[in-house]
């Protein structure tokens, strides 16, 4: 259920999609024509970066992943990657941060006058973020190229993707669940030429 808006309110999307899908190349291709993206995963790296709001809540939850001011992220993962419990926590400490920043976000957006705002939230369904949207737009590219872009973007054990992916709702499901789909698995010019002709439809139903 997406959230009630009024008719002169920025229009909120949810960008969306499992990891390596192409999300971060389209969310940039949308900076390009100047639209605001709130991006979730840059605010929860600049709530743990060193000196960050987030890390005694962290060091409290997982008592030696911090040490002088820093997170120890290779430890934090050893512990929380794969435990759903330990992620649980984990999940408790970090959401309502993100949240907050994602709300003065948007209120930027709505006092700067865009018509079109754009939540990038990788879980956007596993956490219920679709219900703070107006329309949810899914990035997708086939399972064998996103595992090769995984292992040749970050130093991930097989293991570890599998347990990256098992946290995420499989692709079929969150392409049919979306608004729009954005294919990612061809090249970068089919992707933006897709996002070109959304973007023309989001705009026209203002």
């Amino acid at each position: 259920m997406a959230r009630t808006r009024r008719a002169e309110d920025v229009k909120i999307i949810g960008l969306t999609g499992g990891i390596a899908m192409g999300k971060s190349t389209i969310a940039k291709l949308l900076r390009q024509q100047h639209i605001p993206v709130f991006d979730a995963d840059a605010a929860v790296h600049a709530l743990q970066q060193p000196g960050g709001r987030a890390l005694p809540a962290i060091e409290a939850a997982f008592p030696g992943t911090v040490r002088d001011a820093r997170l120890d992220r290779d430890r934090l993962r050893a512990v929380a990657l794969g435990d759903p419990r330990a992620l649980q926590r984990l999940e408790a400490v970090m959401h309502p941060m993100v949240r907050a920043c994602e709300r003065a976000f948007v209120a930027r957006a709505r006092r700067h006058g865009a018509t079109i705002a754009v939540l990038d939230i990788p879980l956007l369904f596993e956490t219920g973020g679709a219900r703070r949207v107006d329309q949810v737009m899914a990035v997708s590219a086939p399972g064998p190229v996103q595992r090769a872009r995984v292992r040749a973007r970050r130093a991930l054990t097989t293991e570890q993707i599998d347990a990256v992916l098992a946290r995420q709702l499989p692709d079929r499901q969150r392409c049919r669940r979306a608004d729009y789909v954005i294919k990612t698995g061809l090249s970068r010019r089919y992707a933006q030429a897709q996002l070109a002709r959304l973007l023309d439809r989001l705009r026209d139903t203002r």
